[in-house]
């Protein structure tokens, strides 16, 4: 099957590529992606309910170390006519060209050319006339490197503003079209994500944490490296989200904090004024005020090596700190996302109801997780997915009884959904004198069955790293489960396979450990609703003692 102008599935979930084209800016041409998917294996969907005889649904699905498509850019005139090929170096099937794009003129296309280890990313500039690419900068690791997702350009289309982690933090450089790199960004902190260029002024204007890594700010540097200085003001902690205006002179400005609903408002930059309040939501505040007032907390626990392990915590309504309460625990832990962060989110209000029955409720992000505290931070779990984090996820909750004694250790529950379902299950297969109870929906229990790109991108390829991907699957230590397990999964999920449960149960089996299961016919890996919520709770709430002791 060949694709064009849109992506295929792996690209679409690993990459977030969907509109796999681009108009030049004179109108004249079009760039589009190309896949060829004939040799991709493919993966089989059975749906047993919709109609009389089961219904088997196949689209190519690269597991990790299997074969790709093979990706090439093309470049068309608008007329019609034959395709010009942009020549990327390398096997097309073993390549990745993660971005692309008009450089700035409507005579050369800028790629993001990644090897198949994600351990490179070559920017090739091509030309559309004669197909040729030349390199205008190399980003490298020894883990692997993240994407740009998009390609700002800076002095007119003289140099492109590229984010790398070269130097052990994640830093802005100006790269000329001739590969002379220079940084903007300097200080040593994360740059957590652009949010504008004032070419005009010289700011690069972007978010940043430098001091707690669960919060969001403003910063801005000079696009010649020369100073830094943080724009949001002072005193108002928490999470800080920006849409700056192309001159970057407004923005919208929106703020909250992991307890309190979010204001919206557009203010003049660089001052910080605020010139309309959208909302405030002092409705929502003075309903949910009442209902949190003091029973939060955002901390830091220290666990192995001096290592800062940042958490929340949600106690009961009706607490005595006296007593000692079960603790539940909601984790996730993979590369992919953190569950802790200092701004009002959907989880909040469920967790606290949860809390009501008569729990702590918390949630860790250990080392590999994406917080703004450096490469190092992120990296040192490469090769290993699951490892070390199960060891920390564990080790700072029993640092959390230790700071605050009212954690009983005898009475834990953890859950966890897709990168969280397997860490659930990673946590209690390897510490069940732990964790007693959890809950593990639509999880990875084998590694080798996830796609190439996310899968080979922190674990490397299967045949080159055959302890690591065993000694991060949870199916390598099913032997330890002790407590009570409830396993979630839809059997129509295209993207963490119910596979992978199934070879789960059959090894249980083998085992003859006893867990619970519960499917969704034909759900796909978003599975929502009240029945999933009354379920997950209810398990937590049935198999873990509630209510100070």
């Amino acid at each position: 099957m060949i694709i064009n102008g849109t992506s295929d599935w792996v690209y679409e979930e690993e990459f977030g590529l969907r509109d796999g084209f681009e108009w030049s800016p004179d109108g004249r041409r079009i760039a589009y992606f190309q896949f060829d998917q004939s040799d991709v294996p493919e993966f089989a969907l059975v749906n047993y309910t919709d109609s009389l005889y089961p219904v088997i649904t196949k689209y190519p699905y690269p597991k990790a170390g299997q074969t790709n498509a093979a990706v090439r850019v093309g470049v068309v005139d608008a007329s019609g006519g034959p395709t010009r090929w942009i020549d990327a170096p390398g096997d097309p099937r073993n390549i990745y060209i993660a971005r692309m794009a008009w450089a700035e003129n409507s005579r050369e296309v800028i790629l993001q050319h990644l090897n198949r280890l994600q351990n490179t990313n070559n920017v090739l500039l091509g030309d559309v006339e004669t197909g040729g690419t030349r390199l205008i900068f190399c980003d490298r690791d020894e883990a692997w490197v993240d994407i740009n997702e998009s390609f700002i350009w800076l002095e007119n289309g003289k140099a492109l503003l590229f984010v790398s982690e070269e130097d052990g933090w994640r830093h802005a450089y100006a790269v000329s079209r001739d590969g002379q790199a220079r940084l903007i960004t300097s200080e040593p902190f994360d740059l957590v994500s652009v949010a504008g260029v004032d070419d005009a002024g010289g700011w690069l204007y972007y978010i940043a944490s430098p001091e707690n890594a669960t919060q969001r700010y403003l910063y801005r540097s000079r696009l010649d490296g020369s100073k830094t200085e943080r724009v949001t003001p002072a005193g108002i902690p928490g999470t800080h989200t920006y849409d700056l205006s192309p001159d970057c002179r407004w923005a919208f400005h929106g703020y909250s904090t992991f307890d309190t609903p979010g204001l919206s408002e557009m203010i003049s930059l660089p001052d910080h004024k605020s010139v309309r309040l959208f909302t405030d939501n002092a409705e929502l505040k003075a309903k949910v005020g009442p209902i949190l007032a003091g029973r939060t907390e955002m901390f830091q626990v220290t666990v192995d090596d001096g290592v800062k392990i940042d958490g929340w915590l949600i106690r009961p309504s009706r607490f005595d700190p006296s007593k000692k309460y079960p603790i539940i625990v909601y984790v996730y832990g993979e590369p992919f996302d953190t569950t802790v962060n200092d701004s009002w989110g959907y989880r909040l209000l469920p967790s606290a109801a949860l809390a009501d029955e008569g729990y702590l409720v918390a949630s860790f992000d250990n080392r590999g997780t994406p917080a703004p505290k450096g490469r190092a931070w992120r990296k040192v779990i490469y090769g290993a997915v699951g490892v070390l984090a199960s060891k920390e996820q564990a080790a700072a909750l029993r640092a959390l009884a230790v700071s605050h004694p009212y954690v009983d250790l005898n009475r834990v529950g953890v859950y966890g959904w897709s990168g969280g379902g397997s860490m659930t299950l990673n946590l209690m297969f390897r510490s069940p004198e732990l964790y007693k109870v959890g809950v593990a929906g639509a999880p990875v229990p084998d590694q080798t069955l996830y796609d190439s790109i996310y899968q080979e991108r922190y674990m490397g390829l299967p045949a080159d790293n055959v302890r690591g991907y065993h000694d991060g699957s949870p199916l390598s230590f099913a032997e330890g489960l002790e407590g009570k397990l409830l396993i979630i999964h839809g059997t129509g999920d295209d993207n963490v396979h119910f596979q992978g449960t199934q070879r789960l149960i059959n090894r249980l089996i083998e085992l003859n450990k006893q867990f619970h299961f519960m499917e969704y016919p034909n759900r796909r890996h978003g599975i929502g609703g009240p029945h999933l919520e009354n379920l997950r709770y209810g398990f937590l709430m049935e198999h873990l003692p509630a209510g100070g002791r």
